[in-house]
């Protein structure tokens, strides 16, 4: 039982000298004394269930820089011009409230429909052609859909009044 205070008042000892020396972040690093794990940091949110590799490697960034470790703990996301096609899988990040796509190959908006709490999403300089999965959004109060060449205009009874909204020059002719 000695040995093991002894270890623990060792461990508090490492910790505070480390957090207090401005070193490397503890939460990246297992700490044992004597084959005694002290300290385990939680493992890093990742994108398990995403489809696209771009995708996942954007999300899976965005965790390392923030050290999430929990999928409600992603609120913001840019992933622009990264080369995503698709969008499966990111429905797991309901918590998601600003997204910024501008410049991939994204078509079907689909997945988008299931993310309640997005409130801003640039989807500018993609292959959208129907955005209206993405104006159901009750929350969303802003939207780009700029430089999507093949964009069905979307007629102006189904564009939310508080939606600030960009649309292709093609779109603004009509």
């Amino acid at each position: 039982m000695s040995q093991l205070r002894e270890g623990l008042a060792a461990a508090r000892l490492i910790v505070g000298l480390v957090l207090t020396a401005g070193c490397t972040p503890l939460g990246q690093y297992d700490i044992t004394i004597n084959d005694l794990s002290v300290y385990q940091p939680e493992p890093l949110l990742q994108a398990e269930g995403v489809e696209d590799p771009a995708l996942r490697a954007c999300i899976e960034q965005t965790a390392l820089d923030l050290q999430a470790t929990e999928v409600k703990s992603l609120e913001q996301l840019n992933c622009s011009n990264a080369g995503i096609v698709s969008l499966a899988g990111l429905e797991q990040f309901s918590g998601i409230q600003s997204l910024k796509l501008s410049g991939n190959d994204i078509r079907n908006l689909l997945t988008l429909e299931r993310l309640p709490a997005l409130q801003q999403l640039w989807l500018d300089g993609n292959d959208i052609v129907d955005p209206v999965p993405v104006l159901r959004l009750s929350a969303l109060t802003y939207l780009d859909l700029t430089d999507n060449p093949r964009l069905q205009c979307p007629s102006s009874e189904k564009i939310p009044p508080s939606m600030q909204l960009s649309l292709p020059d093609h779109c603004k002719a009509t």
